[in-house]
């Protein structure tokens, strides 16, 4: 998938630390929490929508929760990426922060020296951890009154980990289950380029499968879910046809 450059060998960034064996860098001003903001100012919208009957403080306090556990999940998907890559012997080369998120830096995603088998792992890493997360969440679903601040809390974690399990596993280029997809099929002796063109056929029935999705959500008036499975229709199809490819 064609991406914009975060970080390559030759870039001036600033090293503020490290993660399992990668460099935690930003550079210049991309790393002020924009994301973090905007996140908050859409939860305290939410939790007035939800609960109109609450006053705006009380509502900015529900977002001061849920906002961390939103993000943090994303933040706990890429560190658990990083630490599998550790743990095979083939850290990351960096992730970088740009606008208060992690973004992992691989900067040869093909590398001769990784296994395909190593490949999976790392891309697994992900998913692995959001699914923990959203089983310890459901368990506490079970806990904790409905209607209270702290059960908003638990759904915001159900919410976000399970759609980065599923949306993680999507055998899209770019996403994880593109990436153990992909990888799955050079271990069984197909190559590289071979494995590609594979994937963009199953893109296309992705495509169709997801488009169908959105189309019955939206049928029954949810649209933030479709609009959500259209996004991803969306991607499939355009890697599906070629018009989007994974930058070697």
């Amino acid at each position: 998938m064609i991406k914009p450059e975060v970080v390559t060998p030759d870039e001036i960034v600033n090293q503020i630390g490290s993660v399992f064996d990668a460099p935690l860098v930003i550079k210049g001003w991309t790393w002020f929490p924009l994301t973090e903001v905007m996140v908050l100012g859409i939860m305290t919208r939410e939790a007035g929508r939800l609960h109109p009957e609450r006053s705006w403080l009380t509502r900015l306090g529900a977002a001061l929760l849920t906002m961390p556990v939103i993000l943090g999940s994303e933040w706990c998907h890429n560190l658990a990426h990083a630490a599998a890559a550790k743990i095979v012997g083939h850290p990351a080369d960096a992730i970088r922060i740009t606008w208060g998120m992690p973004l992992l830096v691989y900067y040869d995603i093909e590398d001769n020296d990784v296994t395909p088998r190593t490949h999976m792992v790392r891309a697994l890493g992900g998913p692995v951890i959001n699914a923990f997360f959203f089983g310890m969440a459901l368990i506490l679903s079970r806990l904790i009154t409905k209607e209270t601040i702290a059960r908003d809390v638990i759904n915001a974690a159900l919410g976000m980990n399970a759609f980065l399990v599923l949306a993680g596993l999507l055998p899209i280029p770019g996403i994880d289950g593109g990436a153990v997809l992909k990888w799955a099929l050079v271990d069984q002796g197909q190559t590289p380029s071979q494995a590609d063109e594979i994937i963009r056929k199953v893109d296309i029935a992705t495509a169709a499968t997801l488009g169908t999705g959105a189309a019955l959500a939206f049928k029954r008036h949810k649209r933030f879910l479709g609009g959500i499975f259209a996004m991803f229709a969306g991607i499939a199809l355009v890697t599906g046809v070629g018009l989007l490819r994974e930058k070697p």
